[in-house]
């Protein structure tokens, strides 16, 4: 089935969710107390406007993945449930010291930073990405740092500037394969997308991306993506099952069974990345601090293979 197709098929019946992703939504005292952090340092995260599935069970953990430069995105991916605005508010100069007054509060020992794309800014958010890391850095500074960021429309300098800042994994998302890219990002490319990668791992950083299925690509295009993330220089790659935000964003097409992604982990592992995280309800900073040790363990053996 054509993805533009079904996107203009509103009489097409929707589709079931299988029992695979039925999820458990009980509270903890853990929960409530990442959420009050939250809530009281007046912060953004992707799990909630995201409307991240494993939500319940990342914040009863005491884990979250704040994202900065606001809660409203000048981009209007088709996938995504992060509001959209080409004039979003002014960048607040103090989110850099609340964030990281609330990794040092949680006592997180592996923070994942992420932030809307803000192309209304000459450098993308760049300092203001820079200013966070940092700010964590003086504050824990024996926390792990992972940041997801945008691709800063391809400067360079921008992302060499957040690259200063010296975080432990930087990620940036392909999100689908190369085909469907047009039809589910907005202004992002693929192209652009794997150059933003290939500096990245160039830079000497941990390089990660992630991408969804069942958006309506095929296991032989999968296959291909993973073998331009290997020329691009990623380590880990993160798969799960796109879970359709609001009636507004593009349909399902497809709900993959586990057993497929089971497949797409040992494919992509087989074909020399070092890392596959593959799930129906994976996403790019779920249980992030047990992908990276896995990919480090993975990186590390094979460095002393090769000597």
């Amino acid at each position: 089935m054509k993805l533009d197709n079904h996107l203009h098929n509103h009489k097409e019946p929707l589709l079931r969710k299988p029992e695979w992703l039925k999820i458990s939504i009980a509270s903890t005292d853990k929960y409530a107390g990442t959420s009050e952090t939250i809530k009281e340092a007046a912060l953004h995260t992707i799990c909630s406007s995201g409307r991240c599935p494993n939500q319940a069970e990342c914040w009863s953990r005491g884990t979250a993945t704040f994202m900065i430069g606001g809660n409203e995105c000048t981009r209007a991916c088709r996938f995504c449930g992060t509001p959209s605005n080409k004039c979003p508010a002014p960048l607040d100069p103090d989110e850099p010291r609340r964030v990281a007054e609330s990794v040092r509060r949680m006592g997180l020992k592996y923070a994942v930073i992420t932030s809307v794309d803000r192309d209304d800014l000459p450098d993308g958010g760049a300092e203001h990405w820079y200013r966070t890391v940092t700010e964590i850095r003086r504050l824990s500074p024996k926390t792990t740092i992972e940041v997801l960021i945008p691709d800063f429309q391809g400067n360079i300098s921008a992302l060499d500037r957040v690259l200063e800042s010296r975080p432990d994994v930087v990620g940036h998302n392909l999100e689908t394969v190369r085909r469907l890219t047009p039809e589910v990002r907005h202004r992002a490319t693929y192209d652009n997308s794997l150059k933003v990668l290939r500096h990245i791992a160039d830079a000497g950083f941990v390089a990660k991306t992630g991408i969804m299925v069942g958006l309506g690509e095929t296991p032989e295009e999968v296959k291909e993506l993973f073998a331009d993330c290997l020329a691009a220089g990623v380590s880990t790659l993160t798969i799960g099952q796109y879970l359709r935000p609001s009636k507004q964003n593009i349909p399902v097409v497809e709900y993959v069974h586990p057993d497929r992604f089971r497949a797409y982990k040992e494919t992509g592992e087989a074909m020399g990345l070092s890392h596959v995280e593959s799930g129906p309800l994976v996403r790019s900073s779920y249980k992030a601090d047990q992908q990276f040790e896995v990919a480090k363990q993975r990186l590390d053996l094979k460095s002393l293979t090769s000597q």
